[in-house]
């Protein structure tokens, strides 16, 4: 079973509870926290990835984490759960599989929104209605920088990227020019 699978699977159980106790926002919340501090800290990691550290010693430093977030009982039992099954390392995946399954309940889309330099509030603005437009969806703009895109914007929505970045223009070209 693939990663993705996986973090569908606990990710379409944890949705299915927190839409019954209407924790859905806070539980999108403390998932989406908690994967950004398992990213950001090999040593946490490193916690769950080494076989001599008890599964008790394991489940006190989630608490620890768990409680300076704020998380809630539910994401608490989740995650204690996958620290029991082995699968915490899969919380990225399922944090993101959570948030596209709550987006889609809730007829949201998110927009990722790649420029070199941060562009002025009424561009975006002017972006999002027209992505709205086409989508027939509430869009989320996520807005990054990447400064290897020298001018221009790509923006992803679900599978379908628009690169009008001048990186690709210029890469064209030279694919262009070398082809002849």
């Amino acid at each position: 079973m693939s990663t993705s699978a996986i973090g569908r699977r606990y990710a379409n159980a944890l949705l299915e509870l927190a839409n019954e106790k209407k924790l859905t926002p806070r539980v999108q919340k403390d998932l989406n926290s908690f994967a950004e501090t398992w990213k950001a800290n090999a040593e946490l990691r490193a916690v769950f990835e080494n076989p001599k550290i008890s599964l008790e010693a394991q489940k006190k430093v989630l608490t620890a984490v768990l409680d300076r977030l704020a998380a809630s009982p539910l994401t608490k039992n989740t995650l204690k759960l996958l620290v029991d099954r082995g699968r915490l390392a899969e919380i990225v995946a399922i944090a993101a599989s959570f948030d596209e399954l709550a987006s889609l309940e809730a007829g949201t889309v998110t927009a990722e929104v790649t420029s070199a330099t941060a562009l002025p509030e009424p561009y975006y603005a002017q972006l999002k209605a027209a992505l709205e437009a086409s989508t027939g969806k509430k869009v989320i703009l996520v807005k990054k920088q990447d400064p290897s895109l020298i001018a221009g914007i790509v923006t992803r929505v679900g599978d379908q990227v628009i690169d009008g970045s001048v990186r690709t223009r210029l890469n064209e070209l030279r694919e262009g020019l070398l082809s002849n």
